[in-house]
């Protein structure tokens, strides 16, 4: 079972919602990174509105599960996903990447829901799988997620912690790779190839689930399957689009950093209705 019901079709209409506000987000605050964010909304949508146990009202309600956003640049999705949910009022997301403001590029603790600071890469594993190894000292039922770059796993100090959560058999702990397969400089296979990415995560000790990561009745089988799974950790690999929506944006690195102006706001809107 679920943590919670859901009604695909609203949770698809909120995905739409979702792109529409990373973009307006980004054109507002003139950077950013809408690549990373467009691909990942299904991931952070299943993990809020049905997966994960948590509490707007009490960011720091002890009981809830923990979502570590390794990939911490992509603060667009971040953001709007816990406006959404109520931890903070939507009429911030105007304030992105101001001076001033508490929503910054990289995501920090400071802001309601965030649970750890990142945005330099390879870090968040390693912090998920202690959560995970506190949640059993305390005899708590809580969760740790962590949400991963492709990019970023090229990163050594990533399969360090994936050997350390396989010896512990962690599995309180879910990884997710967002497999969009572009990095910032280009594409993964031409940089530094993964493939075979689940053959990796297997050799490592783990529980693999390979699905298409913008599927959201997907994404929310996986994740009753990693609640299922005894022994060892999950890793989820969520074969995404980058840009996913916005068919300009669509598998370029180019738009690594790079804000929608007007023009293309308007024109990205067009298609996400």
């Amino acid at each position: 079972m679920t943590s919670k019901s859901y009604d695909i079709s609203s949770l698809k209409a909120q995905a739409l919602q979702f792109r529409r506000e990373i973009l307006e987000t980004l054109e507002t605050a003139g950077s950013g990174h809408p690549g990373g964010s467009l691909s990942a909304v299904e991931i952070f949508l299943a993990l809020y509105g049905v997966v994960m146990n948590h509490r707007p009202s009490e960011p720091k309600w002890e009981g809830r599960d923990r979502l570590v956003v390794s990939k911490g640049h992509v603060t667009p999705v971040v953001y709007v996903t816990l406006a959404n949910f109520g931890y903070f009022p939507k009429d911030e997301l105007k304030t992105f990447r101001k001076f001033g403001s508490r929503l910054q590029g990289h995501v920090h603790h400071k802001v309601p829901g965030v649970e750890f600071n990142t945005g330099s890469l390879g870090h968040g594993l390693s912090y998920a799988n202690g959560v995970a190894m506190a949640a059993r000292l305390k005899g708590k039922d809580f969760r740790a997620y962590c949400i991963m770059g492709d990019g970023e796993i090229q990163e050594g100090s990533v399969w360090e912690a994936a050997m350390s959560a396989a010896h512990y058999k962690l599995d309180n702990v879910c990884a997710i790779v967002d497999y969009n397969k572009v990095q910032e400089n280009g594409l993964i296979s031409e940089i530094k190839g993964l493939d075979p990415l689940g053959d990796k995560w297997k050799s490592f000790g783990w529980h693999v689930i390979d699905i298409d990561g913008n599927d959201l009745v997907a994404l929310i089988k996986a994740f009753e399957e990693f609640k299922a799974t005894k022994g060892k950790p999950t890793v989820i690999i969520a074969n995404t689009l980058k840009g996913k929506g916005v068919p300009f944006m669509e598998l370029k690195s180019a738009w690594h950093g790079k804000a929608p102006n007007k023009e293309q706001l308007g024109e990205a809107l067009k298609v996400l209705y």
